[in-house]
């Protein structure tokens, strides 16, 4: 049986790499602003912008087996130079937008059905200039957690913590070859992470592969959060 898939923002970086991935195998809902890049994507497109809309559940089926959330930002500046308004606008996008949606789609979720969120890896290793995002993404953490608690044994919720990707989201980190060699060597495994990476994480997740998995944050990130080998 085709699982339903919805993904919150599909259309490029990591969740369009995630639709590529799955969307032969299972009935994908997208919705996101635009459906430009969904060419050759089997999948229902719904407008939708997580800010400012209110999903429209009757386009959706009455069950969902898996739910991915992700929009995300990258404000990367001195905590200094930073006004509330930057914290309050990436806690809005980040977070309280993703609850708005999981409050809505709830009753939706079947029996053994499971969500995928998106953290970073500066939430558990303390980064410069990353205050908001870790901020934002921590808050994530914490309720993923609290969730999967909650709802365990019918809905499973995991996290998968990146680091950099390479992806439109961070183009202006990636802008040269000097800046994609200097961010590369800054990992382990020498390379800055692709779409890809992640998108292979978050559909093992959605899977039935990772049915013994709930309230885990899944770090993606070329072994920067736990190896030193500089």
């Amino acid at each position: 049986m085709k699982k339903n898939i919805l993904l919150i923002g599909g259309s490029y970086g990591i969740g369009k790499a995630l639709a590529e991935k799955m969307h032969t195998e299972h009935n994908l809902f997208i919705a996101s602003r635009t459906n430009e890049g969904l060419e050759g994507i089997q999948a229902t497109h719904l407008p939708f912008d997580a800010s400012s809309d209110t999903l429209a559940l009757s386009s959706l089926p009455d069950e969902l087996h898996g739910f991915v959330y992700c929009p995300g930002s990258i404000n990367l500046k001195p905590f200094k130079m930073m006004g509330m308004d930057t914290f309050i606008a990436d806690m809005q996008l980040n977070f309280f937008n993703l609850v708005k949606i999981v409050k809505d789609i709830m009753p939706k979720m079947a029996e053994g059905s499971s969500m995928v969120f998106f953290s970073t890896v500066a939430v558990g290793t303390g980064m410069p200039f990353h205050t908001s995002v870790a901020a934002a993404k921590g808050a994530i953490e914490g309720f993923a957690k609290s969730l999967a608690a909650e709802y365990a044994p019918k809905v499973r919720c995991n996290v998968v913590a990146p680091s950099l990707v390479n992806t439109p989201l961070a183009s202006r980190l990636l802008s040269n070859d000097r800046k994609q060699e200097m961010m590369a060597a800054r990992h382990p495994l020498k390379r800055v992470g692709q779409a890809e990476d992640i998108a292979a994480a978050a559909a093992f997740l959605l899977s039935e592969e990772s049915s013994w998995m709930s309230g885990q944050i899944l770090g993606v990130d070329g072994g920067l959060s736990t190896l030193n080998v500089n």
